[in-house]
């Protein structure tokens, strides 16, 4: 994928930072006690897995290290159904929940199932006008462009603010009045703004999942979230556990919640250093 070009000034897109953290704990500060009641770990992908669209090595070990010791990890995001698929079939994950809580996506031994949160009719009306927003949109800043994932999209619209094209406040400010206009939710990611039709988000994805992808009870007290973005706010807010991963600085001033805590480093080493701590406070407590 072509690099994003960072803000001059700001460090490289892949290249740690330093985070204001006046408003958050360090993640050092996490009490073991709460890890070791775990269930499990819910994650957003892009840039807390990922840089630059793919999984980090680091954050992949991390995945992996959580399977081995049967903690199972859920991935929420605002991308795609058509784009998630075959991570949802490479990653050792649990589930995939794309498209904002309204896609899930599960490995099974015969191949992949996907489970909808809307009937097929519900869909097909509302895609008709998902299309008619996004064109308007176009219309209204003939500039911004639809997100390049927008092919494998079944339930929602993108428009990309810092994937491959740039726009600035303003134009985001914009483009989520007319989604609003034109009855859609809307959320902005590190990447996308997303709009879409339905009740449906990543917290209602995230209790989906649990339930129905692993056939437990949703006690949000026994989950963590992993986030980076304004789109996580609904997460950080809901979840008793929460981190940031160090890159959240980004959007620091545009965020009402807050994570509890945030990692030192960056995207999936910043995911991976999370991993590292859950994996030690478990250990302690079997060794207790």
């Amino acid at each position: 994928m072509r690099p994003v070009k960072a803000a001059e000034g700001a460090p490289g897109l892949c290249e740690t930072g330093s985070v204001n953290t006046e408003r958050l704990l360090p993640l050092h500060q996490l009490p073991p006690g709460a890890l070791r009641r775990l269930r499990g770990v819910l994650t957003d992908i892009d840039d807390t897995l990922t840089c630059e669209g793919q999984i980090e090595p680091v954050a992949l070990r991390a995945l992996q290290q959580m399977a081995a010791a049967s903690l199972p990890v859920i991935a929420i995001t605002g991308r795609p159904a058509g784009w998630s698929e075959p991570f949802a079939l490479a990653w050792p994950v649990a589930a995939i929940v794309a498209e904002n809580g309204s896609v899930l996506l599960q490995r099974r031994h015969d191949g992949l199932r996907r489970d909808f949160t809307q009937d097929e009719a519900t869909r097909v009306a509302n895609w008709q006008r998902l299309r008619q927003c996004a064109a308007a949109v176009q219309a209204a800043l003939p500039h911004a462009r639809l997100a390049r994932d927008s092919a494998g999209r079944l339930t929602d619209i993108a428009v990309d603010h810092s994937e491959f094209a740039q726009l600035g406040s303003e134009d985001i400010a914009a483009v989520l009045e007319l989604m609003h206009s034109h009855g859609l939710r809307a959320s902005v990611s590190s990447i996308h703004i997303n709009g879409w039709i339905g009740a449906h988000d990543k917290w209602s994805g995230a209790r989906w999942a649990v339930e129905h992808a692993l056939g437990l009870p949703f006690e949000p007290d026994e989950w963590l979230y992993v986030g980076d973005s304004t789109n996580d706010q609904l997460m950080f807010e809901q979840l008793p556990l929460s981190v940031g991963v160090a890159n959240i600085s980004r959007f620091l001033p545009q965020l009402q919640v807050l994570p509890a805590y945030v990692t030192p480093s960056e995207r999936g080493q910043g995911f991976a250093e999370l991993v590292q701590r859950v994996l030690e406070a478990r250990q302690a407590s079997r060794a207790t």
